[in-house]
């Protein structure tokens, strides 16, 4: 899946010469954490929540409350913005994106054209969703999770005992972490069945392969 198709196109930006006191604010009013710093139209940098808060006075300050204000008020965001910028393409994978934020320890990436040009920024949240989309739990509450050879048909023999049953797949996904050698981890989601059927579903696959688990996700509505 590409990153232009998961990432937030309407984006929220300001000036370099913007003050930290504003900024903060901009953040506060639209409950987000970091915002993109423009230059002449182009992206210069990005400022953070964290990075207001520690560019902020501390509480034990001997200012009084009028030098506090003029203070927050002259400190501008590109005195204390992050010049290392973090970028992705709109025609990288979201993979990517969630491997660029993991190792930079950041929960959201300015995304860039070949021209410069911000298009959109994608943060933690959209992969969130990419996930939550690519595994269908909305779709089927019900997963079974095996060590299978990794030999060609080793997945379709485990599809085809599923099919049998009348239970419909949602998702099929791999992993090669945490298994050794020759094996791998395959997750399957299939669609709800009832209780029964679903038992003598769970009790073949058990005869047949190696189950690790099955586990029925049960999503509360808040």
């Amino acid at each position: 899946m590409l990153i232009k198709g998961w990432m937030t196109t309407e984006v929220i930006t300001i000036d370099e010469d913007t003050s930290m006191m504003k900024a903060g604010q901009i953040m506060k009013e639209n409950a987000i954490s970091r915002l993109p710093v423009m230059r002449d139209g182009k992206l210069a940098g990005i400022i953070t929540d964290r990075d207001i808060k520690e560019a902020s006075p501390s509480k034990a300050t001997t200012l009084d409350v009028h030098e506090l204000y003029y203070l927050l008020s002259e400190l501008k965001v590109k005195d204390i913005m992050s010049r290392n910028l973090i970028t992705c393409g709109p025609e990288d994978t979201v993979e990517k994106a969630a491997v660029v934020m993991l190792e930079n320890n950041v929960s959201g990436v300015p995304v860039v054209d070949n021209t410069g040009k911000l298009v959109g920024i994608i943060t933690k949240g959209d992969v969130f969703k990419v996930l939550i989309s690519i595994t269908g739990i909305y779709r089927g509450g019900v997963q079974f999770a095996f060590n299978l050879p990794d030999k060609p048909g080793t997945i379709k023999q485990v599809a085809d005992v599923i099919r049998a049953h009348g239970a419909r797949m949602v998702s099929i996904l791999t992993s090669y972490d945490s298994c050794e050698e020759d094996c791998r981890h395959v997750f399957i989601r299939i669609m709800d069945m009832e209780s029964d059927k679903l038992a003598a579903l769970t009790k073949e696959l058990d005869e047949n392969f190696i189950l690790l688990y099955t586990v029925k996700d049960i999503l509360k509505q808040i």
